[in-house]
């Protein structure tokens, strides 16, 4: 049995199966799952931070992953190691919570290495506090860590 494969209208895969809190798929036909974040999500730079952080605070880090990725695919050049960095790290902190250390330690450092270029106020966001959060997590990952806050609000 061949089962077909989701595709876009130009035909490139895609998948629309339900996922975990995680990011995880679930089975297929499976009704249960989070909300997913939309494929062609246009917002402003602060209402995607915005967006992200209410994510990371109610345990979604790979829907965080997910708003971040959009800003480091649209925004200029010389902002998207800063939006690359902070998705990875928003997925390192996935693999964290999914108990997978490997995977968490090498997105963290990934990840704060593209935004250690971005130390200073860069879209109100705190480097020193997020850089200081992945190194720290990285060090010693957990399925339970600290929260991630990426700027007061």
């Amino acid at each position: 049995m061949t089962l077909e494969r989701d595709r876009d209208p130009f035909g490139r895969a895609r998948n629309a199966r339900p996922r975990d809190g995680l990011g995880r798929p679930l089975p297929r036909g499976s009704s249960a799952g989070t909300e997913r974040v939309p494929d062609k999500l246009h917002m402003s730079v602060d209402d995607t931070v915005v967006l992200a952080q209410s994510y990371l605070d109610s345990g979604r880090p790979f829907h965080a992953h997910e708003v971040l990725e959009v800003l480091w695919k649209t925004q200029p050049a010389s902002e998207r190691d800063l939006w690359q960095g902070l998705a990875q790290i928003a997925v390192g902190l996935t693999h964290a919570m999914r108990g997978n250390t490997v995977g968490a330690t090498t997105l963290l450092r990934r990840g704060a290495g593209r935004v250690a270029n971005y130390v200073g106020d860069t879209h109100g966001i705190d480097i020193k506090r997020v850089l200081a959060w992945a190194g720290a997590l990285a060090t010693t990952p957990t399925a339970d860590p600290p929260p991630l806050t990426l700027r007061e609000s």
